[in-house]
């Protein structure tokens, strides 16, 4: 079977290896168009190591595109990571269509940002589908999904680099191996069910500590590590990354006003929020990710200070 890999960065790397190393016939590869100044993505790069053809259009909503896919003669592509828009027009042109992976149990969270979601909302479990893509957004046939629970300390980075994404390559293999088998399902997706939320970015990451400590810790946590929960002292931006709760069983007697600093040593600091307190341990200002205390010696960070 003529397999066509479509996608980018690390993910996209790992599911063409795979199927490499499994002996499939792997004849060219898709990439997203790199930025000016950018480095080349490491599935361009995998895929010129192995001597295949590397495509970067633009657009796939072009008929000569479309065309030069038509030229390849693919019996099914793969797409792994893939975030412009692709036309059913290219979609349907290998024999036995395209298949794609997203991070959610579709048809919940749909978009660009399922994990953070996910998480920030107190979802116990996630998971992961491999869908038949069509002119809607994550809206096709769902092929297989995969399960995994969400603790109270996972992270967007734990919930995906240690489970979604190796599950993910696994379950895209699966998925290979079923469309050769001609027993790849085409299960409609509840349409009654379907939920979507937008990209998670810097607006939707601002910690207001006049929350309820749950929903900052959940905010924290599905930011983690991107785009980062942020926070204001003294009008510039401080994102955290790290911090525990310390939820309070008397509320009123937690002392301090909301987002005041009420502790400072040599691990970090500890914040006032609406019903209990929060020790910060990991935060970034403009450069590289330090630790909580290190930021809080070079700023001479004391109590009484305050977040705003």
């Amino acid at each position: 079977m003529r397999i066509v890999v479509h996608g980018q960065q690390a993910f996209g790397k790992a599911v063409f290896e795979a199927l490499l190393k499994r002996g499939e016939n792997v004849v060219a590869v898709y990439v997203a168009p790199e930025k000016p100044g950018a480095k080349a993505d490491p599935l361009k790069e995998a895929a010129l190591a192995a001597g295949l053809p590397v495509h970067q259009p633009d657009s796939y909503k072009k008929p000569e595109v479309w065309e030069q896919f038509k030229a390849l003669k693919p019996d099914l592509q793969v797409m792994a990571f893939v975030t412009l828009f692709v036309p059913e027009e290219f979609l349907n042109i290998p024999t036995h269509g395209s298949i794609q992976y997203h991070p959610s149990l579709l048809p919940a969270y749909r978009g660009a940002s399922a994990i953070n979601w996910a998480i920030i909302k107190g979802d116990k479990e996630t998971g992961l589908s491999i869908f038949w893509p069509d002119n809607g957004l994550d809206t096709g046939d769902v092929l297989i999904q995969k399960r995994t629970p969400i603790s109270d300390t996972d992270t967007l980075g734990t919930v995906y680099f240690d489970r979604l994404f190796p599950m993910g390559v696994e379950a895209m293999m699966e998925s290979v191996d079923l469309v050769k088998a001609g027993k790849a399902p085409r299960i409609k997706q509840n349409e009654a069910l379907a939920t979507y939320e937008g990209r998670c970015g810097a607006e939707n990451a601002r910690i207001d500590w006049g929350k309820p400590w749950v929903q900052i810790d959940r905010l924290i946590r599905g930011c983690n590590p991107a785009p980062g929960a942020w926070t204001t002292l003294d009008g510039k931006t401080l994102k955290i990354f790290d911090a525990k709760p310390l939820p309070a069983r008397d509320p009123k007697g937690i002392g301090g006003k909301l987002g005041a600093i009420v502790e400072v040593d040599a691990h970090g600091f500890t914040v006032v929020c609406a019903d209990g307190r929060f020790k910060v341990t990991r935060v970034q200002v403009d450069g590289p990710k330090l630790s909580a205390g290190e930021f809080a010696t070079n700023v001479k960070l004391n109590s009484g200070m305050r977040f705003s």
